[in-house]
């Protein structure tokens, strides 16, 4: 039921981070199908909210009391897909330049 100062204040508070940094914050609810995202985009904080209708979001597991994600693995988080399924493509190192 946190709003946008409720979320920053935890931000500082448990996570000791500062949420004025361009940093996205994702906080869940229990039952794991909503989620709220909090970010800084330089002129004020942004909160989006997401609720699945028919099943719940994939969680990765926390450490220290956060988790990083690549920009993939988010999306895919986001979008309610299993996140840990998500893998680079594998680009080999080109030998020479052209």
């Amino acid at each position: 039921r946190k709003g946008h100062d409720g979320l920053a204040a935890l931000a500082q508070s448990m996570l000791a981070e500062d949420p004025f940094t361009g940093t996205v914050f994702v906080f869940r609810a229990k039952r794991a199908d909503r989620l709220k995202i909090l970010f800084w985009d330089g002129s004020g904080l942004v909160m989006a909210y997401k609720r699945l209708e028919a099943d719940s979001f994939t969680w990765p597991a926390i450490r220290d009391g956060a988790m990083t994600l690549s920009r993939t693995q988010f999306e895919a988080l986001f979008a309610g897909l299993d996140w840990r399924r998500v893998r680079p493509l594998e680009t080999p190192k080109p030998a020479v330049a052209e």
